[in-house]
């Protein structure tokens, strides 16, 4: 009786696998399976912490309401959309590259192609300027001894409460106040940038101004709002003040809980990273094209391989947009 023999000609030369798939794509399946993990992680634990503090939350129509050159205009939510559009179009020029890969059409590949990396650089510049607005702040706050953050609002004509920003009310009191640094700070550190009014002058001009009122963090379950508290309760509470607060970073957040300034940048940074990476690998496979690398090995797969990458960046972004932004 013979011996059977088994070849093991194709086990690692990149031969086709299992559906026929090929070495390189299913490696690359692997890589968005195990990333696909990780995003769910992330959100998993962004939804934990937040309907933990659901309370407390910072409303994301409040926080993302800026336009770029429309200063001063109300526009919730308006940018991050336009932001998800481009990016999902970027994934439809994609999908046309990778189409016209199939049919061997090289100049056709190259222009698709070109059109996805345009799309990734608006999508990363849009992010860069939504960090900015975010850092940076629009109306300040203050920070009690407890952690509260407290914010300042005044009833408009419409009879709603409208925030007030702390340079619109802050009084000019002849303080002296100095930044320490490493050399002359405690324990040799550097002090965070120092705010553009202290802790006094915001108690003292909210008391010149009547018409001022203290928000809170905690929302009313009826009107879905934050509570606004009344004159003599802001005046009492602001009195424990101690920190201002412009902006927001990993240590203090002036819309609110500072974990939702810290699963901001933590989830659209890592996000941002990821689409960065992949304008990057598109603009080296669109050299290529050009190139005429693929024409030469009678194959595109390497531009359906990121597409693959492409089009994951994407839907993850989509789920980043709807529990992160709305829900």
């Amino acid at each position: 009786m013979g011996a059977t023999v088994i070849s093991n000609e194709h086990a690692l030369d990149g031969g086709p696998g299992p559906l026929g798939a090929t070495y390189g794509k299913m490696m690359m399946w692997y890589f968005i399976l195990s990333d696909a993990l990780t995003f769910s992680g992330f959100l998993a634990a962004y939804g934990f912490s937040r309907f933990k503090f659901i309370e407390t939350w910072p409303i994301a129509d409040e926080v993302f309401n800026h336009f770029p050159f429309a200063h001063g205009v109300d526009a919730p939510m308006y940018y991050v959309a336009l932001m998800t559009f481009i990016l999902i179009f970027s994934s439809v020029t994609m999908v046309l590259a990778v189409d016209a890969g199939h049919h061997m059409k090289k100049n056709k590949v190259a222009v698709y192609m070109a059109l996805t990396i345009v799309g990734g650089f608006i999508f990363l510049g849009s992010q860069a300027w939504e960090w900015k607005n975010f850092i940076k702040g629009e109306f300040g706050a203050v920070e009690t001894s407890g952690g509260s953050i407290l914010q300042f609002v005044k009833k408009g004509e419409d009879g709603n409460y409208e925030r007030v920003k702390l340079a619109d009310f802050a009084a000019v009191l002849p303080e002296d106040r100095a930044q320490h640094s490493r050399s002359n700070g405690v324990w040799f550190t550097d002090e965070a940038t120092i705010p553009s009014h202290s802790a006094n002058e915001i108690i003292q001009g909210f008391k010149a101004n009547e018409n001022l009122l203290v928000r809170i963090e905690a929302v009313d379950p009826a009107t879905k709002k934050k509570v606004v508290l009344s004159r003599e309760e802001s005046i009492k509470r602001l009195a424990d003040t101690k920190y201002v607060v412009e902006g927001a970073n990993l240590v203090r957040n002036e819309y609110g809980s500072k974990l939702f300034a810290n699963f901001f940048f933590f989830i659209t940074g890592f996000h941002g990273f990821h689409v960065f990476t992949g304008v990057l690998i598109n603009i080296i496979i669109f050299f290529n094209v050009l190139l005429g690398t693929y024409e030469k090995r009678k194959s595109y797969e390497m531009v359906e391989k990121v597409g693959l990458y492409w089009h994951f960046v994407d839907l993850v972004w989509v789920f980043v947009f709807t529990f992160f932004y709305l829900v």
